[in-house]
């Protein structure tokens, strides 16, 4: 760990958690996975792909996508966001500190466990760089999302 408390070795935490982060498609859309601005990069949202195929699609809060499998959506998000900052900064390594998650569930309007759902992905984020170092977040609920997706995420990391 480095003087902020931040586990240091991040590909080794990896492989600890026998975790392997994805390899993403090229982006073809009109923006960039990630932007770098001074030592932050603001991540572009990610929905729960797997290959390039969205694994899960429908509503979170019917029986289209269940609990678990919101809760699995949200990770594989937090995985590919992962695999588009080490993509950015070359090395996750680098990373100093994940500042702020944004999670997006498309829900029915009665649902109300939209923290439930993407505290999968702070629990991974934890589990990946440390409890102590936990991050800001935002978790909502949208009538819908790209392709069908249960759950967006984007976020924000600090990086040296």
């Amino acid at each position: 760990m480095n003087e902020r408390g931040i586990i240091t070795n991040i590909e080794e935490r990896l492989q600890e958690l026998n975790i392997q982060l994805p390899n993403l498609p090229a982006n073809n859309q009109p923006f960039n996975a990630g932007v770098i601005l001074g030592n932050t990069v603001i991540l572009s949202g990610q929905t729960p792909k797997v290959d390039g195929s969205q694994k899960y699609t429908g509503i979170v809060g019917t029986s289209e996508v269940s609990m678990e499998e919101a809760q699995d959506a949200a990770e594989i998000c937090t995985l590919n966001l992962l695999a588009a900052l080490k993509d950015i900064i070359g090395d996750l390594n680098k990373v100093t500190r994940i500042i702020k998650m944004n999670g997006y569930v498309a829900s029915t309007s009665d649902f109300k466990e939209h923290s439930k759902v993407i505290n999968a992905a702070s629990n991974l984020l934890n589990d990946i760089f440390g409890e102590e170092n936990k991050h800001a977040r935002v978790a909502v609920g949208m009538s819908s999302l790209p392709g069908g997706a249960p759950v967006e995420i984007e976020m924000i990391a600090e990086f040296e």
